[in-house]
């Protein structure tokens, strides 16, 4: 088309084109025709491999949004963090994500494992887990039954179905936690107006402590002002900074928004500044008004420009930015060091340090909701810096639903900065909790976790019962002396064994009196060292709770009697040890089989059942 700078522009205009009538035809119009027959239209707004769209404008024209990640390839992907944004700025609350698919060798995860993953897509903005996948099973006499290569099996053959409305209390819990009020983010990067874009760039990176949202052109040109200094979208959402892509093309109209904004009282960040308009359309004029604008907006060789009410820095990393605004990080953690993930980029193994805890912070009136989760797999302590002030810190656990008050510092940080508040906290293995900012707080409970007295041990003498039948092929009665993983056991009915097994025994307890200021109250629960997979309590007959995740522990208060007690525990564990002891045995023998994955005899066996210690534990209020 002329030349080559001429034939850039023509394709920039014609994939513009194709992009634009994807959202706005293809999206927009299969959305105006569901709403006529009062249906919804749902879409993943993202794509791989030649997808010719804009991830952004793509999803803001449908109803629903959702992102996705697999269960084997960790906490290092884009899409929920595209979903997110995408629910953010077009103001989507519900996010969605398909959780967990998954490949290889089926059958290796339960809720225990599949936790860091979906507290890792929580962190990112996702606030509905789509559970991937369900498949139904017509036969009671197949299992595991049809399963697929690529998901995580959630249907009733698994063996940890029947006790997996433990880990859909705790989704349904936080995700209605993270529906509440709007979204805290103080960077928004403009992912530039070339397509395809599947993702954005950060660039300057968003500092340890600060939160991000990609946007693009059509919100930023249709819908966000400025007030007092912050750039604000008709829903609420708002940002501190509008990051611009390191690249030097942009539209004229948009410039010109871009422009108003700053004059308004905007912070602008630039890393390029634009000298041209990418676009074929009024050529060669839209270059010169391009760099016009450009040289009003921007002062060569300064690195912050003040321009109306607004700001423009240049070159800056953000957290000169934030210092130059007072606006402190959002949330910190002190006490706890990093975590090493290591990856092969091109040939090249690569190291990044990444955050232990993570969170996401909502905002709902007079609420501050942080989701905080602890991505390692060891108990750790540490002071939490949270961007409010003049509120009571509550702690939520969504996975049990208590709510309870919680004791923070009035140390020298708090003292020295009003807009902070430290808090200790202490999260075990994978462990996550809501840290609620309340106006006034009318939880009556508070535990001193610190403050326990061990009463019982009831580690040994536990009589075990396995499920007899022709498929799982479990014993009755088995006394354990101690408890340890099935596969760790010489009998094979036991060592291969999968499904559910109950553990029982008595112990004796004597009930402390009533609460009242001369006799504290204590809480008293049994805690067991480590669970595998799931587990449910019973005390005399009556269903205390349960336990999935760290710390394995259940209050059992109201349940005990004087006396002589009797608790029973229902354990689950995974198909894994199964189908390995059926793999020594000839094809058409074998009573469980997976058709999506093969299980061999040198495999290594799952570790199941209750392992290692199990006591009664008082915990003084």
């Amino acid at each position: 088309i002329g030349n080559p700078k001429l034939s850039d522009r023509f394709l920039w205009d014609l994939r513009r084109l194709v992009a634009d009538k994807i959202s706005y035809d293809f999206v927009g119009g299969f959305t105006e025709v569901s709403h006529k027959y009062g249906l919804k239209c749902w879409l993943e707004n993202y794509g791989h491999w030649g997808f010719p769209g804009e991830f952004l404008q793509y999803g803001g024209q449908s109803d629903g949004i959702g992102g996705e990640f697999w269960a084997a390839q960790g906490s290092d992907r884009y899409e929920p963090r595209i979903a997110a944004s995408c629910g953010h700025i077009y103001n989507k609350n519900v996010i969605s994500c398909e959780s967990f698919t998954s490949g290889g060798v089926g059958y290796k995860m339960s809720p225990k494992n599949l936790k860091y993953l979906l507290d890792w897509s929580m962190a990112e903005g996702i606030n509905e887990a789509i559970l991937h996948v369900y498949i139904q099973q017509p036969y009671d006499s197949e299992l595991p039954g049809i399963d697929a290569w690529f998901a995580t099996e959630f249907n009733r053959h698994n063996t940890w179905f029947s006790q997996m409305d433990m880990f859909t209390d705790y989704i349904r819990r936080s995700d209605y936690m993270l529906r509440r009020g709007l979204n805290v983010a103080d960077v928004a990067y403009f992912i530039g107006e070339d397509v395809p874009k599947m993702t954005g760039i950060r660039k300057p990176e968003i500092p340890r402590g600060y939160d991000y949202d990609y946007i693009n052109a059509e919100v930023i040109e249709r819908d966000m002002t400025v007030k007092a200094g912050k750039l604000v979208l008709p829903h609420g959402t708002e940002y501190r900074a509008l990051v611009l892509p390191p690249q030097k093309t942009m539209r004229p109209e948009f410039l010109r928004k871009i422009e108003q904004l700053v004059k308004d009282g905007a912070t602008i960040v630039s890393t390029q500044i634009p000298d041209r308009s990418p676009s074929m359309e009024n050529y060669p004029q839209a270059d010169e008004e391009v760099k016009a604008i450009a040289n009003r907006m921007w002062q060569y060789g300064i690195k912050s420009t003040s321009y109306g009410k607004g700001k423009i820095y240049h070159n800056v990393p953000l957290e000169e930015i934030f210092a130059a605004l007072n606006l402190k990080p959002d949330f910190l953690t002190e006490g706890v060091p990093d975590r090493e993930i290591s990856g092969n980029i091109f040939g090249k193994e690569v190291v990044n340090k990444v955050p232990p805890v993570l969170y996401r912070h909502r905002t709902d009136g007079d609420y501050e909701i942080y989701f905080v989760a602890n991505q390692t797999e060891k108990l750790i302590e540490f002071t939490a810096q949270f961007r409010v002030s003049g509120k009571t810190p509550e702690l939520w656990n969504p996975v049990d639903g208590s709510v309870r008050t919680l004791l923070y510092n009035e140390g020298s940080a708090a003292q020295e900065d009003k807009d902070i508040t430290t808090v200790k906290l202490k999260l075990d293995n994978l462990e996550s909790c809501f840290v609620v900012f309340v106006p006034e707080s009318k939880s009556t409970e508070n535990i001193d976790w610190s403050n326990k007295k061990v009463s019982i041990d009831i580690s040994t003498g536990w009589n075990v019962s396995f499920q007899t039948d022709s498929i799982h092929r479990g014993l009755e009665n088995v006394t354990f002396a101690e408890l340890k993983s099935w596969s760790e056991n010489e009998n094979p009915q036991i060592k291969y064994y999968s499904g559910t097994a109950t553990y029982s025994k008595k112990f004796n307890y004597t009930k402390k009196a009533s609460h009242s200021p001369s006799s504290p109250h204590r809480d008293v629960f049994v805690e067991f060292e480590n669970v595998c997979d799931m587990a449910k309590v019973k005390i005399n007959g009556q269903y205390a709770g349960g336990c999935w995740t760290a710390p394995y522990r259940v209050n059992i208060t109201d349940f005990l009697q004087n006396g002589e007690n009797t608790i029973e525990v229902e354990v689950v564990n995974k198909w894994g040890n199964r189908l390995i002891g059926d793999s020594f045995l000839p094809f058409k023998q074998r009573k469980v089989r997976s058709y999506s994955t093969e299980w061999r005899p040198k495999m290594p066996l799952q570790e199941s059942g209750l392992i290692g210690k199990a006591t009664i534990i008082e915990y003084k209020e």
